[in-house]
């Protein structure tokens, strides 16, 4: 039976083969990037790498993610990940853009109670459940919505605001991207099985074609809820690598 291998289900197809976009006008030969379930075709030229929410409230103690009782522990490994990523995309030439999550200081853009967002959203149950807290989680100019002193955006880069989990929902990501000729998005940031998944999945049905380097992402749920991620980007909706073999893919150009 085609897609079941010595009569285990639910495994993802792969290849050895590159996919993609090969050719690029002007452009010389494609880089290929070691991807699940294939490679996967790059230019510098049409690929941005998307930090996605870096900020205190997702990475560091005392922000909401922190005092909504989520365990964060593993955000300061990924916090060097990202940079390393950053790092190696800005000295090849790959865009940069940070995508911010948050709202204004009075929570207009959050959404009342007659938006889903007011009761999914655990920063606003958390500052609803304890008062004190109202006002300090992801409001614009706040500490909480500040991107990781670690990871400022530099001169070059773009940075994005949004104010729901997907970076395209009513926000200029992909107009920013088609401007630019972009095609590939490289994901990096928080929370995997939210906002970069959330943001994967729109890339996706946008036309773009979308990795992750599952290394500088971190879940919200445990270990589990970060394999369902990984299962559900590289066998429905894009690839996923690591931030070594992008750092080096670059580093060959």
């Amino acid at each position: 039976m085609v897609g079941v291998k010595n009569g285990v289900k639910n495994q993802t197809l792969s290849s050895s083969v590159p996919v993609g976009i090969s050719t690029v006008v002007g452009a010389a030969a494609p880089l290929v990037l070691p991807a699940r379930p294939e490679p996967l075709y790059l230019h510098p030229s049409n690929t941005a790498l998307i930090v996605v929410d870096m900020q205190n409230a997702y990475a560091s103690v005392g922000g909401y993610v922190d005092c909504a009782g989520f365990d964060i522990s593993g955000a300061q490994g990924v916090i060097a990940k990202v940079g390393q990523a950053i790092a190696a995309a800005r000295s090849a030439g790959v865009l940069v853009i940070y995508l911010q999550n948050g709202w204004d200081d009075q929570y207009v853009e959050a959404g009342g109670p007659a938006s889903p967002n007011y009761y999914k959203s655990n920063a606003l149950k958390t500052m609803r459940k304890c008062p004190e807290l109202q006002g300090k989680f992801l409001a614009k100019g706040g500490w909480d919505y500040e991107i990781v002193p670690e990871l400022k955006p530099q001169p070059g880069d773009i940075l994005v605001p949004k104010t729901r989990y997907s970076g395209f929902f009513n926000s200029s990501l992909d107009s920013t991207l088609r401007a630019r000729g972009i095609r590939n998005l490289v994901f990096t940031g928080i929370a995997t099985n939210v906002c970069v998944e959330s943001t994967l999945r729109d890339a996706f049905h946008l036309e773009y074609f979308g990795v992750m380097l599952e290394d500088a992402t971190h879940e919200l749920g445990g270990g589990a809820i970060q394999a369902g991620a990984v299962y559900n980007i590289e066998t429905f909706f894009g690839w996923v690598s690591s931030v070594g073999d992008f750092v080096q893919m670059l580093q060959s150009s």
